[in-house]
């Protein structure tokens, strides 16, 4: 029976990438990328530098137009209707640029009223995210994000991705810089979001965290999706890392060459 006849409407993918295509010039990042991201799932997107898979999450979020194609949330197209995609959408992109002279609350209360949140839904939820993710002290110290190390701006950048109650979450190298408390607190969070029903994209070069955070994963290479699936599916039985340098490729260092580094 056709999903026309059954009277039932199919599930929209929580992110969906059709066809994306980007160029620079004479440089094609993105080639016709297709991807479906499952409602509920933890997706690891991997590749090496330079795939594309940062110009891939860049579009699918509406921080950079496509050359072609298009990128759904929930269904809702991010290029044709952005306002509504972006209220399903909490974003950390890659090199987040913060406002310096804010506090971690500051920034948030100032997010939350962009938002045009009610003031005091705001306060409650910048109060418990800047206690969960261990950032109070430096709160109530006064401290200005531009003093946060690297740390802090992931976790206060994931702050603002979540203040808002997105269904997905698009969040590029979220661990890079954490330290390993602090890691786990970003997980249970994390894991607690897609148990209420969000999805997680997050992309990663630390193959290790992917394997242990996701339960589906892309892998792309020059700028194609070059396998994708469940986590055993691309797995194929070995690491994913054998995997994904099996599909990359690792050029190979003779024996003669870097001789001297020995010695």
């Amino acid at each position: 029976m056709s999903e026309h006849t059954s009277g039932q409407v199919p599930e929209h993918a929580a992110l969906e990438l059709r066809g994306l295509r980007r160029t620079f010039g004479e440089k094609v990042a993105v080639h016709d990328m297709d991807l479906v991201v499952p409602p509920g799932s933890f997706y690891g997107v991997v590749g090496p530098n330079g795939a594309g898979k940062t110009t891939a999450l860049s579009m699918a979020v509406g921080l950079l137009r496509p050359s072609a194609g298009r990128a759904l949330v929930h269904g809702v197209d991010v290029w044709a209707d952005p306002v509504e995609a972006k209220r399903r959408l909490g974003v950390l992109p890659d090199g987040l640029a913060l406002p310096e002279r804010l506090t971690g609350g500051e920034l948030l209360t100032y997010w939350g009223r962009f938002r045009r949140m009610p003031r005091d839904v705001v306060a409650a939820r910048t109060a418990e995210l800047l206690r969960v993710l261990e950032l109070e002290e430096a709160e109530a110290l006064g401290t200005l994000v531009g003093e946060y190390s690297t740390g802090m701006r992931k976790k206060i950048g994931l702050a603002t991705a979540l203040l808002h109650t997105p269904r997905v979450l698009v969040l590029d190298e979220p661990y890079e810089a954490v330290d390993p408390v602090s890691a786990r607190v970003l997980t249970r969070i994390l894991r607690r979001f897609t148990a209420a029903g969000g999805s997680v994209v997050v992309s990663s070069h630390v193959m290790a965290l992917v394997e242990q955070l996701c339960d589906r994963v892309a892998i792309v290479v020059r700028g194609q999706v070059a396998a994708a699936g469940t986590l055993d599916e691309v797995r194929g039985g070995s690491s994913l890392e054998d995997r994904f340098v099996d599909l990359v490729g690792a050029p190979e260092v003779a024996e003669e060459e870097l001789a001297w580094i020995a010695g």
